[in-house]
């Protein structure tokens, strides 16, 4: 396995369901970033993990749950999907967490490893 950040390409679900959208890594990172990024619109944080267990909110948590028991997981859950929901979802990893302000070492970009389009 090459070293890598992976989460599945395309997502189809049903609206009122919840969904989990996986993402691992084999790199080592011990920060985690989920981010969503809705049509024309910027990326916003919807997660953050700096070690396993520890939980970070981002700007756009409501409607979404992580957890974190391994360093090479960090699993998306979107809670009772909604069509409004319906968005690239990217996920990323990073060594360091500086001064408060998050320090990916992969920002989020297109790639041979696509990210979650979750349509619901």
């Amino acid at each position: 396995m090459d070293a890598e950040i992976y989460q599945i390409r395309f997502l189809l679900a049903e609206a009122g369901q919840d969904v989990t959208l996986e993402c691992k890594q084999n790199l080592g990172y011990s920060a985690m970033y989920w981010y969503r990024q809705d049509p024309g619109q910027g990326l916003k944080l919807i997660y953050y993990s700096t070690v396993v267990k520890d939980i970070q909110r981002g700007d756009l948590s409501e409607g979404y749950s992580v957890s974190r028991e391994k360093q090479e997981l960090f699993p998306l859950t979107v809670k009772s999907a909604h069509t409004n929901q319906t968005a690239v979802y990217l996920c990323s990893g990073g060594t360091t967490v500086e001064h408060g302000h998050l320090s990916p070492v992969h920002k989020p970009h297109s790639s041979p490893t696509a990210p979650d389009t979750a349509s619901l």
